[in-house]
């Protein structure tokens, strides 16, 4: 399938790969600086890494960095159907992304992620306490804490939260019905200034990789898996008392969702055993697209410790 963003040289710098790992490809960008401290960005739904374009090129200059798409989304492999949905589970998605850094030479690293990337991040951290040094999150509170507080306002303005985890094929079929009108709507609802702080070139990626019925399908898993065996997961780590044992930083967005039902720092530094500092952004749910000088700025200054 043709890249335009490669064929464009977009990301000038970042050198695009497809990588073998755990039984499965990811593909990512990496760049930045060599011999400088290793930082993996994560991308969220609907999206793929393209949304690190601007946020990257400020932070090259003091980072090594590893821009993936997620398993399943954007041009990665798609994992095979699993009946609990075990293969798009968080734990699953973040041994795929450290066995990634693995083969990078990355034994320590930071890592920063972005509404469903946020997610894979945190459970990185709590699986993989050895590996990561630092965390990033934007724009999520703890996914258990989400769904145990469902009421009337989460479920109207979280909608997808509760479509998207049907029974297939019915969300896939509907979304595939008008995938572009869809992938739109997300991306203009939640930034609140409809498609203003997307770039040209991150949407028409956006819209090539979400034209492809097998991402939305992997999509839909994902968060299937997100309301099932991830749950799971965080119930096991709880009950044992597992905590993310290295320093986060939390950014959210003034407009978004998780300002209005929510209260970050408190629900993640229940999570986290380091301290947590809390950012809350002028933005709405897309912070690194809405504001990349500011994002960046928070990331370095968080990451150089």
């Amino acid at each position: 399938m043709r890249r335009p963003l490669i064929e464009a040289g977009w990301f000038e710098g970042f050198v695009p790969a497809d990588f073998d790992v755990g039984g499965t490809t990811i593909h990512a960008r990496t760049g930045g600086t060599d011999g400088a401290p290793p930082l993996l960005l994560l991308h969220g739904f609907p999206q793929t890494h393209a949304m690190w374009h601007r946020v990257a090129q400020r932070l090259a200059p003091q980072f090594s960095l590893v821009l993936a798409d997620l398993p399943g989304y954007g041009d990665s492999a798609k994992p095979a159907d699993s009946p609990d949905h075990a293969t798009q589970s968080k734990r699953a998605m973040a041994a795929q992304l450290h066995a990634l850094m693995l083969s990078l030479g990355h034994r320590r690293y930071f890592v920063c992620g972005h509404d469903r990337g946020g997610r894979v991040a945190a459970r990185l951290a709590l699986d993989r306490p050895e590996a990561i040094q630092r965390l990033a999150l934007i724009d999520i509170a703890p996914t258990l804490d989400m769904y145990a507080a469902t009421a009337m306002d989460f479920a109207r303005l979280y909608y997808h939260w509760f479509h998207l985890i049907q029974p297939a094929p019915l969300p896939e079929n509907m979304i595939n019905g008008d995938a572009v009108g869809y992938l739109h709507t997300k991306l203009g609802r939640w930034g609140g200034t409809g498609l203003s702080h997307v770039e040209p070139e991150a949407l028409a990626e956006y819209e090539r990789c979400w034209a492809n019925p097998a991402t939305v399908h992997a999509a839909c898993e994902d968060y299937r898996a997100s309301a099932g065996i991830d749950l799971e997961h965080d119930r096991e780590s709880r009950a044992r008392g597992d905590k993310i044992a290295c320093p986060m930083l939390v950014l959210w967005g003034e407009r978004g969702v998780v300002n209005k039902l929510f209260d970050p720092p408190t629900l993640w530094q229940a999570q986290c055993a380091a301290p947590v500092s809390a950012t809350r952004v002028e933005a709405g749910h897309y912070i690194p697209e809405e504001k990349p000088a500011e994002t960046a700025a928070a990331l370095a200054q968080f990451f150089a410790g």
